[in-house]
């Protein structure tokens, strides 16, 4: 039952989307805009055909290729629907609700016949022809029974819709905390539609009767608008906030790798309202974060209905609607004052609630940072990448190839997939590859949450399913690039490594340390410092800096990895005596300060300042040492590879 809602919540997006074409319209032509009558009725056609447009989307959600003939059924089954009730009781007007039995059904027919085969004489009459005449068939049966029965349900959909709309401060509360709580399962689609586009009704002064909040409130219901006004602070200063509550958190060294990606989330929930991207980096880390942001919703839907605000949109409660309906909102302004306020609250309560549980929200994972700079070259938010070709080919195979994906849909953030078996799916190269979060719904479905841009991914893994997911030539070369780093450049001459610090250079072998000593880590030397600054040995980047300081991994541009590792059991000074001043993923040219240590501090605490260098990623080279005793930082000729 649960999939199946979430069915309809998915495929509920593709009509909503034609919702900011509507409301643009209409305002654009109202008189306090550029006062063009036919404009605002262009939107309104729009409006008073939902339960049309619902059917038409719905049954192209619900069909399993999206086939223009599972629409045209859609269409006939509202038509015949509406027609047949009519008929019977003009009294039952059963609103978008039609459309929705309507695209259900449709959509669910094409499945069952869009290939169906009949003899030759009623041939032109089978396969995708036979589904709007099966629909039709369908829903005659059907007018006849909601003809007579709908008046049940009307009545107790009218009764709820009274309550929620005249229960004050308490109807506007519930209705902003469930709107928030249903998002993990997907179903905050299916009331919002209720909500936005069937409660209450408004005769406008050429006699039209809008039903919804939405339409109500664009049409200049003076009672329209207070169960969207509270949503404005929320997604405009509030979730932003909170992105910057989970930067402020983040360790040092990884607030350059995510401050890119919440800022980009952030932005788009400031400017269109769209707020799945942020809600799912804490959603599953911390339920208790979550409740308190679903809490703080309902907070600010009664702050906005007691302050008497009306404001609305046509699609989301970002900064373009807020403009563009400024004008014939009621008392707008004070959703600033609102936001200001609760955004501060969000940013104080997540701040601390995150460092006080721990919680693992970016730049607090336990993954290494070999994690953090593999999600950007994948195009992980923060990187460059944006070619869905060679992303469908790394989602499919995190999921366990195409074979193992019975159906692929999507929603505005979200891909929604049946599989065939889940214990193949690798959460964490999906993760890697870019998702923001991955939910497990039933046994066999999953919902990957990849961003707005999910449409094109969906299309690009479609594309790839059918044609098979051969590897695109890009990834090829990029393994061939690899390789070529491992085996063919892998090596340092004796200018590319220079002394990062005066002192006694020495083997291994005489660390008092057995780890260092036996190898363990890798082959490299140690030196005895001298000096309080490490500057960089090599050209290349910097791709790990510890949390306590005091070690630190660097990346020759031919792709040997190298940790330094300031002192013995330094790990427990817990980064007292030690500055780092570099961050992952810079950069770095020979001679370049890396970490300043305050050397009799350390040597007072520790069991010595004796520095380990390793290389930690050889395979067949081998560390040549030539040269010991006191060196000079910045000298060459220390080390070759081979």
């Amino acid at each position: 039952m649960l999939n199946f809602l979430q069915r309809i919540g998915k495929s509920l997006m593709f009509p909503i989307a034609t919702l900011p074409a509507a409301a643009l319209l209409v305002r654009l032509g109202m008189e306090d805009m550029l006062d063009i009558p036919f404009v605002t009725a262009a939107g309104n056609g729009i409006l008073t055909n939902l339960s049309m447009i619902f059917a038409i989307g719905i049954a192209m959600g619900f069909a399993k290729d999206g086939n223009g003939a599972a629409a045209l059924a859609g269409a006939v089954g509202v038509l015949v629907l509406e027609g047949g009730i009519g008929a019977i009781n003009e009294e039952i007007n059963m609103g978008v609700f039609s459309g929705i039995i309507a695209g259900v059904i449709a959509g669910m027919l094409y499945n069952r016949f869009h290939d169906v085969k009949f003899p030759e004489f009623l041939s032109f009459f089978g396969g995708k022809r036979f589904v709007p005449i099966i629909t039709s068939l369908v829903m005659v049966a059907l007018s006849f029974v909601f003809g007579y029965l709908w008046v049940y349900p009307q009545n107790v959909l009218d009764a709820t819709a009274n309550w929620i709309l005249n229960a004050g401060e308490l109807g506007v509360g519930v209705y902003g905390v469930l709107n928030r709580l249903f998002i993990p399962v997907g179903l905050h689609h299916v009331m919002n539609t209720l909500i936005w586009f069937d409660f209450g009704t408004f005769t406008t002064e050429s006699g039209e009767v809008v039903k919804g909040e939405i339409n109500r409130f664009l049409n200049g219901d003076p009672e329209a608008g207070h169960f969207l006004a509270g949503f404005f602070p929320v997604m405009m200063f509030g979730l932003p906030a909170a992105c910057l509550a989970m930067y402020a958190a983040a360790k040092k060294h990884r607030k350059a790798a995510v401050g890119g990606m919440l800022l980009s989330i952030a932005l788009t929930a400031f400017l269109t309202g769209v707020t799945e991207p942020i809600e799912f980096t804490f959603m599953f880390l911390s339920p208790l974060l979550y409740l308190v942001h679903a809490l703080l919703t309902g907070v600010s839907m009664v702050a906005a209905y007691m302050l008497d605000i009306r404001h609305g949109f046509g699609f989301s409660a970002g900064l373009i609607d807020y403009s563009l309906n400024y004008s014939i909102a009621e008392n707008p302004f004070m959703l600033i004052i609102i936001g200001l306020v609760l955004g501060a609250i969000y940013f104080v309560v997540f701040y601390f609630l995150i460092i006080k549980l721990d919680l693992k929200t970016p730049g607090r994972e336990d993954e290494d940072e070999d994690f953090v700079e593999e999600t950007q070259e994948v195009g992980q938010p923060g990187g460059a990448s944006n070619d869905y070709e060679a992303k469908a080919y790394q989602y499919l195979e995190a999921l366990g190839g195409p074979e193992n994906i019975k159906t692929l849909d999507y929603c505005t953030t979200r891909l929604r997939l049946q599989m065939s078996d889940r214990d193949k799916v690798n959460e964490t190269a999906l993760k890697r590859y870019g998702a923001r979060g991955v939910m497990k719904v039933g046994k066999q479905n999953l919902q990957v949450i990849v961003g707005t841009t999910v449409e094109f991914l969906a299309d690009a893994m479609r594309r790839r399913m059918e044609q098979g997911n051969e590897a695109p030539p890009e990834a090829v070369n990029k393994e061939e690039s690899r390789a070529e780093a491992s085996y063919s450049s892998r090596q340092l001459t004796e200018t590319d490594f220079v002394m990062p610090n005066t002192g006694l250079v020495m083997p291994l072998e005489d660390v008092p340390d057995e780890v260092f000593a036996q190898k363990m880590m890798g082959p490299g030397f140690a030196i005895d410092p001298e000096g309080d600054t490490f500057t960089s040995p090599i050209n290349g980047k910097v791709v790990q800096v510890f949390p306590t300081k005091h070690a630190i991994g660097l990346e020759t541009e031919g792709g040997l990895e190298i940790l330094i590792h300031i002192g013995l059991d330094t790990v427990q000074l817990k980064g007292e005596g030690f500055e780092t001043l570099v961050e992952a993923d810079q950069p770095i040219k020979q001679g370049d300060p890396l970490i300043r240590v305050d050397l009799d501090l350390v040597k007072g605490k520790a069991p010595s300042v004796v520095t380990p260098v390793i290389f930690t990623n050889l395979e067949n080279e081998t560390v040549h040492l030539l040269k010991q005793g006191r060196q000079q930082k910045g000298e060459t000729g220390i080390i070759t590879v081979h």
